[in-house]
Order: structure tokens, then C-alpha cells, then sequence
């Protein structure tokens, strides 16, 4: 995606001047939230497509604003993304006719820039667009459906892996957003997050059909779920995905947050 790198250059822009406003609006603000939305993919099985099948997600998160402009957000992030080759008009798709479901799970640190001056219970600097940037740790486990079953896909080594891959990763988390203050300690807003991630095996779909001649199935399942084409055994080491292109995951949603009253003890204090 052309935008991440537009997004890190822009954040890694705005960082000097947030630096510069620190001595300008100086203050500290404790912030405590959920968002509430969805989740959707961009893979092997949705190439392209934003809001394709998208699931409910949700998460909550801990913002500290020591600035008007910057923030810092910690927050735990849940939903699950889905692709299935049966739902798209691309003739490659419709004859590889696989699916897939995952759920994640993720906890992520963020830094974002305010592009106006904000704060909370402030009627002046009451609403703003921001930019995040971050780090996450997820995790994944897809299935594919046969029936009215889900199997779990990882364990089968459906493209005759060697070894199993990973299903906790990081990821880079970036986006848009916007945020308003609604009262002297509420505020709402909107957010869109990709996470880029290092895996091409979020839908469990990467390189090519394995040939059972030198690396057999596990077991018929995995056979059965590797292979789930018009063309069924005659395959073998024709291209399943592109492994040149890692997977995506997004979550968006409205966010809520509300002002936690944390004041700092006054300067004539002693610590205990």
C-alpha cells in the first residue's frame, strides 16, 4: 500500500514541528477508550478490495496527551477477517475456490499527530484529523470451511511447509482518524487503521500446490484443503498465491474516550 509510505513520511515531517509546539501548549492529559467497528483483509482471497466481507471488531485503549499536538496510545484490539474465493467475479478465484476466517488478536503501541490543537473539556480546541504510527504484536489462527465445519489450516501445512509458520507476528499499524470532544470529559471520533504485516499466511494461501510425490499430506484433510479447485489433482506445483505480496489486516471504527481525572501531586509535595 502507497499510502503507508506516504503516511511515514508525513509523520516523520510532522514530528519536528510537534517538537516545536511542545513549548507552546504545554499540559497533560490522561485518556481512557474503546472503538467499536470492523475488521477486513487484503490478501490472496481480496486483493483489493477496502470493506470487503468485513467482521465486527472492537478494542480498548489508554491514551496520555502531554501535548496539544502528540499523543501516545496503548490498546488491545479483537476481531476477525474473512476471504473466500467464491465471492469474487476474477476467474483465477472462482477455479482456486478457497476461503478462509481468522480471528486476531492484538496489542499495539501507537504515537500520533494532531494536525490542529487538541484537547478535551477545551471548547477552543475541540476537534482535530490525526495521523497514528505504531508497532503491534497480533495473533491469527485461519480455518477454512468444509461443510458445516471449520478446520484449523495451520497445523496441515497445506502448501507442504516444512515447518509450521508462526501464528503470533508483528505488524506496523498506521492510519487516519479523527477525533471531537463532546463534553468537559468525553470525546468521540472515527478511525482507519491498515497494519502491514510480515506474513503472506493470514489466509493461509502463500505459493504453489506442492507435488505429494516429494512432499506428501500430512493426512487426506490437508490434501482436501489444499486443493480445493475444478481442477483437483492436476495442480501440482501451479501457483496457489503470491508470495511476493505479504498479507493485510485493517480495523476502523468510532472511538470513545473519556477524561481521566489524574492530577499530578503539587510542586510543594514530598514523595513518600
Amino acid at each position: 500500500m502507497r499510502c503507508f509510505l506516504y503516511s511515514v513520511l508525513l509523520c516523520l515531517l510532522l514530528a519536528g514541528n510537534a517538537s516545536a509546539q511542545a513549548s507552546k501548549r504545554h499540559f497533560k492529559q490522561h485518556e481512557a477508550g474503546f472503538i467499536l467497528g470492523g475488521a477486513y483483509y487484503i490478501g490472496e482471497l481480496n486483493p483489493w478490495k477496502q470493506f470487503n466481507m468485513s467482521q465486527p471488531a472492537g478494542g480498548i485503549f489508554y491514551r496520555f496527551t502531554p501535548n496539544y499536538r502528540y499523543a501516545f496510545r496503548a490498546g488491545f484490539n479483537f476481531g476477525t477477517i474473512m476471504g473466500d474465493d467464491s465471492q469474487s467475479s476474477e476467474p483465477d478465484q472462482l477455479q482456486r475456490n478457497l476461503n478462509f476466517k481468522s480471528q486476531i488478536r492484538e496489542f499495539n503501541l501507537l504515537a500520533e499527530f494532531n494536525f490542529l490543537e487538541y484537547r478535551i473539556s477545551n471548547d477552543k480546541y475541540k476537534f482535530t484529523t490525526y495521523l497514528f504510527l505504531g508497532l503491534s504484536v497480533f495473533n491469527f489462527r485461519p480455518r477454512a470451511q468444509v461443510g458445516n465445519y471449520w478446520y484449523d489450516l495451520q497445523p496441515l501445512r497445506t502448501e507442504g511447509q516444512d515447518k509450521r509458520y508462526k501464528l503470533t507476528q508483528m505488524s506496523i499499524p498506521f492510519g487516519i482518524g479523527l477525533k471531537m470532544n463532546v463534553s468537559k470529559q468525553v470525546g468521540i471520533g472515527f478511525e482507519w487503521g491498515p497494519r502491514k504485516t510480515f506474513t503472506d499466511y493470514l489466509d493461509d494461501v502463500s505459493g504453489t500446490y506442492p507435488d505429494p510425490a516429494l512432499k506428501p499430506y500430512s493426512s487426506e484433510l490437508s490434501q482436501a484443503l489444499s486443493d480445493r479447485s475444478k481442477n483437483a489433482g492436476v495442480n501440482i506445483n501451479e501457483q496457489r498465491g503470491n508470495p511476493r505480496n505479504k498479507d493485510w489486516y485493517i480495523f476502523f471504527g468510532v472511538t470513545l474516550s473519556i477524561k481521566l481525572n489524574i492530577k499530578p501531586p503539587p510542586c510543594y509535595a514530598t514523595p513518600d
